[in-house]
């Protein structure tokens, strides 16, 4: 039994394809990770929003910028105060620390229908037993008087009795009521305590 020998391609002969059957299973693969990785990079480094444009990098950084009553700014300048002078004992959520320093979120004291009380806490300070919600304490609160102006007590005021996030609705606090307390309590050196300031009636002054 003979075979015959390959008769090899002539030189002149076109060239043709030649076509194998191979796995598309690693594209298939391939092409879902990069589609799994670009929704990754939308979803989690930080993605386009509509709303922001250059050159800001934020939302926040438009929202700041963009016009504001007179009210939002007394908000926003109350935020800035509190955060500085007193976010550190009172804690950003404004519930301050167990045992040693009371809430302010939906206080009974931050949330009377007259700020009197709450401005001489701010001026001079509280010290001695007092009950907040229910609990005691027994601390003292430095006096603000020759550290904060009148605008910056009634700004920081005015925020945490409308504290958004602590659904906070009372009225706000006025320069002029600042002005009005701190004149009238002028010769007083030392702090405020709590049955002083509830025999004090809550009412415009």
């Amino acid at each position: 039994m003979s075979t015959a020998n390959p008769i090899p391609p002539s030189p002149d002969a076109e060239p043709t394809a030649v076509t194998s059957a191979r796995s598309v299973w690693p594209f298939v693969v391939l092409s879902l990770m990069l589609f799994g990785g670009l929704i990754y990079t939308d979803q989690r480094a930080g993605g386009f929003d509509n709303q922001v444009y250059e050159p800001f990098g934020s939302l926040e950084e438009v929202a700041a910028l963009q016009p504001k009553g007179a009210g939002d700014e007394v908000y926003a300048k109350g935020r800035k105060v509190y955060q500085i002078s007193c976010q550190v004992c009172h804690q950003a959520s404004g519930l301050g620390a167990p045992g040693q320093f009371p809430p302010l979120a939906d206080s009974e004291w931050v949330l009377t229908e007259s700020p009197n009380r709450l401005i001489r806490i701010v001026l001079n300070g509280v010290q001695g037993p007092m009950e907040v919600k229910g609990q005691p304490y027994n601390n003292a609160m430095v006096p603000w008087r020759d550290v904060l102006d009148d605008e910056s007590i009634a700004a920081v005021l005015t925020y945490v009795r409308r504290q958004k996030d602590w659904k906070h609705t009372a009225s706000e606090v006025k320069p002029e009521m600042v002005k009005t307390l701190r004149e009238k309590t002028k010769d007083r050196s030392e702090p405020w305590t709590a049955p002083e300031l509830l025999a004090i009636p809550i009412g415009p002054e």
